[in-house]
C-alpha cells in the first residue's frame, strides 16, 4: 500500500537541499511528472530564474531545487498548511530568501498544488511572488508603470527592500 499523498509531499519538501534532493525525486517522483515553476512559460523570467516554466520528470525538480539553494541562501521555509483529497495536495508557507549575487533579503508566501498517484509526485505547480523573488536580484534601475488606465504613471525602483 502506498503512502497518503500529503505523506509524500511532506516527504519531498523535507528533502530539497542540494544534496537530498536526487534521492528524494528519484524515490517520490513519477518519470513522466509534470512541474510549473511560477508560470508555463515567461522567457523574459527564465533570463532571471532558469528554472522556471513547464518541465517534466525527476530532473526537473532537482534542477530547480539545486539552482534556487545556488541563487539564494534559504534562510526559512515554513509549511503552515497542508491538505489533500484524493491525489490533490494543496500546500501553503512562506519562506525567506537571501540573494547570493546581492545579498538582498525576501520574504514570499508560496502555494503548491500537487497530484500525487500510487506513491509518486505526478504534478507540481510552485507559486510565490515572483515579482519579489525576480527583484531580489535587482542591483538598480527603475520601470516607468501604468497600470491604472485612468491614473497616472509612475516609476518603481528597484534598490528599494524587495520585502
Amino acid at each position: 500500500m502506498s503512502a497518503a499523498p500529503t505523506d509524500v509531499i511532506k516527504d519531498f519538501l523535507t528533502n530539497t537541499a542540494p544534496e537530498r534532493v536526487q534521492v528524494a525525486a528519484d524515490r517520490l517522483v513519477a518519470r513522466d511528472a509534470t512541474y510549473i515553476s511560477l508560470n508555463f512559460s515567461n522567457p523574459e523570467l527564465k533570463k532571471i530564474m532558469p528554472w522556471t516554466g513547464t518541465s517534466s520528470g525527476p530532473e526537473a525538480f532537482v534542477s530547480t531545487f539545486a539552482r534556487v539553494a545556488t541563487y539564494w541562501t534559504i534562510k526559512d521555509f515554513t509549511v503552515q498548511s497542508m491538505f489533500g483529497q484524493d491525489e490533490d495536495v494543496a500546500v501553503f508557507g512562506s519562506f525567506t530568501y537571501q540573494s547570493v549575487a546581492t545579498g538582498n533579503e525576501v520574504t514570499s508566501p508560496f502555494a503548491i498544488h500537487a497530484k500525487v498517484r500510487d506513491g509518486k509526485i505526478t504534478y507540481f505547480l510552485f507559486m510565490e511572488d515572483t515579482y519579489a523573488t525576480a527583484r531580489s536580484f535587482s542591483q538598480g534601475g527603475h520601470w516607468t508603470i501604468q497600470s491604472d488606465p485612468a491614473g497616472p504613471a509612475f516609476d518603481v525602483h528597484p534598490e528599494a527592500s524587495p520585502s
